[in-house]
This record gives structure tokens, sequence and C-alpha cells, in this order.
């Protein structure tokens, strides 16, 4: 066995430095990015690797031109997520526990679903929305985002809800629970991992949607962080530090919700691979 050790010891160190190399290449962007943010005034073919002076103007202009925005991102992200989780809880805890009949060609009919083109979605989304008079309106686009996770949201939960064991269910039920106090009082707190962690993609869905923000919304009334920095880019693209600093800001939230969360993601992604 002590023959072995020196290969293994390489073997991890080279898995190590493997990874970190491959980190660095994706994070490479994201450092560029700020890397550009703090230097306003130069630009964008003239940018030091590594910034001289800390220089925070870009973010202040950003965040003054783009504040408001990120505000609607914020709101429209988390209408979003709530609607999602109402309408994918309830369905997956139907095909998971009724035994309904073709159950499973319903879950391969909702992943289906992701598969169609985002452009085709929303054109066929506009002429509903101008008849039901959704179009600039927060409550269209949070639906429209919502249909983002919905899909995920079902699988996901579904494969949870299906290794809960029936018998904490019948002793609910024996107890004198009906069906929704069941799902409500013992199923939801259960599946707490899978809520957070669909309520996570949704969020991250809809906080980086573009196609419905940019097809549902014909005025200023309703304009997320995304849209915001695509028109932001056409005001100003001599001014990239201020551009960049935006996208820096469109950044962050997502990034804390990651890393606040990433225990739940893991276990609400495996929690229902194993009964």
């Amino acid at each position: 066995m002590a023959s072995h050790t020196p290969t293994a010891s390489r073997r991890r160190w080279g898995s190590t430095v493997a990874g970190v190399l491959i980190l660095c290449v994706m994070l490479f962007p994201l450092y560029w990015m700020l890397n550009t943010a703090l230097q306003p005034d130069s630009g964008l073919l003239q940018v030091d690797p590594v910034p001289g002076s800390l220089d925070l103007s870009g973010f202040s202009k950003a965040v003054t031109d783009q504040g408001g925005h990120l505000l609607t991102s914020l709101a429209v992200s988390l209408g979003a997520v709530a609607i999602c989780l109402v309408i994918s809880a309830p369905a997956a805890y139907g095909l998971a526990r009724f035994g309904l009949r073709g159950s499973r060609t319903i879950v391969f009919g909702t992943l289906i679903t992701q598969m169609v083109p985002g452009i085709v979605i929303a054109n066929a989304l506009y002429n509903s929305y101008v008849d039901l008079g959704l179009v600039n309106s927060y409550f269209g686009l949070m639906l429209a985002d919502a249909s983002l996770g919905i899909p995920f949201s079902i699988v996901l939960m579904r494969s949870f809800m299906v290794s809960i064991p029936g018998e904490v269910i019948e002793a609910a039920q024996i107890d004198g629970a009906g069906p929704v106090r069941t799902f409500v009082r013992v199923v939801l707190p259960m599946s707490r991992n899978s809520l957070i962690t669909s309520g996570l993609f949704a969020f991250l869905f809809s906080w980086s949607d573009f196609m419905f923000a940019l097809t549902l919304n014909t005025t200023d009334d309703v304009k997320p962080i995304t849209l915001g920095i695509y028109q932001y880019i056409g005001a100003h693209v001599g001014d990239w530090g201020s551009v960049m600093a935006a996208s820096v800001l469109s950044a962050v939230p997502a990034a804390i919700l990651l890393v606040l969360a990433q225990k739940y993601i893991a276990a609400g992604i495996t929690g229902g691979s194993v009964k």
C-alpha cells in the first residue's frame, strides 16, 4: 500500500492544479470585467492587466444610471420565484404521489418545453399579452420569467418528493391531516432543500432573462438590468468603465445567493437520487 502513496499524492496534486487552472480560465472574464470597471478612463484596448488605483467613479455612475433597473430586476425575479414555486410545488407533489396515469409522459413533456427556442415563446406570448393587457407590466414579466423555471422546478421537486417515505404521509393522514395540510405541514418542510434549489434557479433564470424583457416591454416603465445594460452599451459605447461596472453590479446578487445557498443546492440536486 505504501508504494502507491506517492502515485496517489501526485494524482491529487495534479487534480488540484488542473482544477485551479480551469477555475482561473472560467473566472478570467469576471476579473477582466472588474478590472475594466476600476479603470474608467482607459479605452477598452488600453486597460492595464492590474489596476494601478481603485477608481470607483465608474461604479458611482453605474449606480446612478442603472440603480433603478437593478431594483426592477430584483422585484421581477422575486415575483417570478414566488409564482414558480406556487405552481411547481403542488404539480410536483401530484406527479410524485397521486399515481396519475401518464405521469412519466407529463414529466417528459415538461422537459421538452425547455428545448423550445425562447424567441418562439416570446413572440407567442406577446400576442396573448396584448389581448390580456399585460404588456409593459411587472406582473406580465413575472409570469413570463416564472415559465423559465417551472419545468426545471417540477422535475427537481418531483424527484425529491418521490423519495419521501410513504409512512410519513400516512402518519399525518392518520392524525387527521387532509391532503392540503399534509402537503403544507409535512411535505414542504421535508422538501426544503429542493424548494431552495428550485427557487434559486428560478431567480437566476429570471435575473438573466433578456428575451422576454426585450419582447414584452415596449416602454421604459419596466426595464430590468439586462435590458438596461443592453441599451446602456449603445448610449455609452465609449464609456466601457461604467458599462463594466454596471455588469459587475448585476452579477453581485446572483453571486451572493449562490454562496449562501450552495449547501442547499448540493442537497437539493442529489436528494432525490437515493430512495
